[in-house]
């Protein structure tokens, strides 16, 4: 059926999954089933991936899909449907060249009036001197300021201007380079259209899915919080790109972790024997290549090298249709080098296969493929397969009968070789045992028939190779640019964050993202967690007391890593990096300086011999650590000290403070062996001072490496 007599269904972009590169678009279409079943949904991207293309019928219609395939359709746009942006820019484009040429006209006319001074006339050598009067001289200074005077007020005016037309042009210029790529930017509209086989009859409502490349998200957090309460408000939301050729209006918006590109083919396990040997069975969709194949070509070597400008070097193309072709099918004549058609039903090696039908059509196979077809074909060396036996449809009413080959002669492959010229490579050995085709040579919709002009045994073959769109790969190169797109501030990839998990995570309402590849923010959800705030310092590094939060997940999605912007007491406090939480962790969040606690620390070293023949060095440290809270509100710090560690047996390390080791298991932060810590309670306005220390006992004929007397 051709395509202007199809119904058209008109599609609606309705839910978008967003995955760490690359997105799964839905897209729904209702209609009446016509009686052929067959319906064209159009508003697909240019930028999809055809073989990604899948349909059902939603709902129970009694309506169900069989199959479904992806056209091309172009067609010129309407003079009245221009783009706005364009004309305005290239308005603003003459506007801003008339106004320089205004200025520069202006600035030669300064220039002229500039150069303006009196010059006397030349004088003989005989004549007087001449005494110029003063008023002269005095009206032409007068006339050149009031002219430059007039001609700088001028110069001002139309610089303005410029400045302004300059200023214009520049936002128009980024409106368009900013412009959604779903409006085309040529005078001619290619669209993407779906062709449905639905079998049923009444109305139906038709999902497409499809993948698309050109859409990136990264995570990005609002956290509010209030002092003294256990709980916060901890809301998700994502930064999205995308470029894929199509505006997501009004849709349902999901973000996953996973790489929508990943192989899902599962590994097959093959039986083991033990036993006499059998033949492997030959593959599904495989037979034995025709005798002959070579002589197919002959009839066409006799007459000659053909003009470059008519030589055919691209290869025909299979494409894979629902029925048989129009008109009865008759065998191919034996004069065209082919074997005697096979009867339907037998095999070159006795197994049954059905016939699959072709017709030849102005330089075009139509290739019909049958319900459970088994066809077989012998591997060759490089790719590729023979085809079957081709079975010729006979001329058009009215059209000339090809007139029938010559007579058999030796093929390209028994001409002898030029003088001079290089020997051919060696063939490789044949495989010996059954053939063993790719996934790829089995896939027909995807086979390209070569044409008679290539070289070698490729003529006349199938190889799994898919004819190059260059448009198409151009609207995928141009969606593929945001994966380059610099990361927000302390943004991280989805994939870098999640490690060996993978999440998913539905917006709870509809969102608009235009396809301008330029970062877009949207609110995902409100995730509950429980906050607790603390001070910590450590001041033998820095004498400086940090605010920290302690986040806990208690939900069972984990959080990624990613900017958070902290609000406190409704005062945005800062933009924070928040690290990667998985279900039910705990993890720091630091909040930078506290400015209202100071810390001071004051350390004293004493060195002494003890022992009998004062054979040991007895180095004392003494630490004094002082604490002031100038908040009005009670708080809590944990300052951190470390004691030095030894696995040498002749040294002993004596503490004496009441400080405590850390929890290891407390899953907050990783603690370098030696840590100490004290928790200290300090009310508001409150001071506490803090007393700690250690002894080193070494052997008096050794020393600490960088010397004893060191804090």
């Amino acid at each position: 059926m051709k395509a202007e007599t199809t119904p058209r269904w008109a599609s609606t972009l309705d839910a978008v999954v967003v995955y760490a590169q690359g997105a799964l678009c839905s897209r729904v279409a209702r209609g009446t089933v016509p009686p052929s079943g067959r319906v064209l949904v159009t508003g697909l991207p240019r930028s999809m991936d055809p073989g990604s293309v899948r349909a059902r019928v939603i709902g129970a219609s009694g309506v169900r899909s069989t199959e479904v395939r992806v056209e091309i359709d172009a067609e010129p746009l309407d003079t009245s449907t221009a783009d706005e942006l364009r004309r305005e820019a290239e308005r603003l484009r003459d506007e801003c060249a008339k106004a320089k040429g205004r200025r520069d006209r202006q600035l030669s006319l300064i220039k002229e009036v500039t150069a303006l001074h009196p010059v006397p006339p030349a004088r003989r050598r005989e004549d007087p001197h001449r005494v110029t009067p003063a008023d002269a001289w005095l009206e032409l200074a007068d006339f050149v300021d009031e002219r430059l005077t007039a001609l700088h007020t001028r110069l001002v005016e139309l610089e303005e201007a410029l400045r302004l037309v300059e200023h214009e042009l520049t936002v128009a210029e980024d409106k368009l380079t900013r412009a959604s790529t779903d409006t085309p930017s040529t005078h001619v509209r290619t669209s993407v259209n779906a062709v449905l086989t639905l079998d049923g009859t009444g109305e139906a409502e038709v999902e497409l899915e499809y993948m698309v490349p050109g859409a990136v998200w990264v995570p990005a957090y609002r956290l509010t919080h209030r002092q003294g309460e256990p709980n916060g408000r901890l809301v998700l939301r994502a930064s999205v790109a995308q470029r894929t050729g199509e505006d997501w209006n009004s849709v349902r918006i999901a973000l996953a972790t996973a790489d929508l590109w990943r192989r899902t083919a599962l590994p097959k396990l093959r039986s083991i024997r033990i036993g006499r040997s059998q033949a492997a069975p030959a593959p599904s969709g495989w037979r034995e290549p025709p005798a002959g194949l070579a002589d197919l070509f002959t009839g066409y070597d006799a007459v000659g090298p053909r003009p470059a400008s008519a030589r055919a070097g691209t290869p025909v193309a299979v494409a894979a249709v629902g029925g048989l072709s129009s008109g009865p099918l008759v065998p191919a004549p034996q004069s065209y080098g082919g074997p005697p058609a096979e009867p339907e039903g037998s095999g070159p090696a006795g197994g049954p296969y059905p016939q699959v039908p072709q017709a030849f059509d102005g330089g075009r196979y139509d290739l019909a493929q049958p319900a459970q077809s088994r066809t077989s074909s012998r591997p060759r060396a490089g790719g590729g397969f023979l085809p079957a036996p081709a079975v010729m449809a006979p001329a058009a009413p009215g059209a000339a009968v090809p007139p029938p080959p010559a007579p058999p002669m030796a093929g390209p492959a028994s001409v002898p070789a030029a003088a001079g010229a290089p020997p051919s490579p060696p063939r490789p050995a044949p495989v010996a045992g059954p053939p063993q085709p790719s996934g790829a040579e089995l896939d027909y919709a995807a086979l390209v028939l070569t044409g008679p002009d290539e070289q070698g045994d490729r003529r006349g073959r199938l190889f799994p190779e898919a004819p190059f769109d260059p448009v198409a790969a151009e609207h995928r190169r141009r969606a593929e640019s945001v994966s380059g797109l610099p990361l927000p501030q302390h943004a991280v990839r989805p994939r870098e964050s999640a490690g060996s998990f993978d999440h998913r995570f539905d917006a709870v309402a509809r969102v608009d993202i235009p396809s301008d590849g330029t970062w877009h923010t949207v609110t995902v959800t409100e995730i509950p967690v429980e906050l607790h705030t603390e001070y910590l310092c450590v001041p033998s590094v820095e004498q400086t007391v940090y605010a920290t939060l302690l986040l806990s997940n208690a939900t069972d999605q984990a959080l990624l890593a990613g900017p958070v912007e902290v609000t406190v007491d409704d005062d945005f406090l800062l933009t924070a990096a928040l690290p990667t939480l998985a279900p039910g962790g705990v993890r720091r969040v630091g909040l930078g300086p506290a400015e209202g606690i100071q810390v001071t620390r004051r350390t004293n070293l004493h060195e002494s011999t003890s022992g009998l023949r004062n054979n040991t060095t007895v180095l004392d440290h003494r630490v004094q650590v002082e604490l002031a809270n100038l908040l009005a509100k009670p708080v809590t710090v944990e300052v951190r000290e470390q004691v030095p560690v030894t696995s040498d047996p002749d040294v002993r390390i004596e503490e004496r403070a009441d400080w405590t080791a850390p929890e290891e298991d407390a899953g907050r932060d990783h603690h370098a062996p030696g840590t100490r810590v004290w928790r200290v309670s300090l009310p508001a306005g409150g001071r506490a001072a803090l007393h700690g220390g250690y002894e080193i006992r070494i052997p008096a004929g050794k020393a600490v490496v960088g010397g004893n007397r060191r804090s």
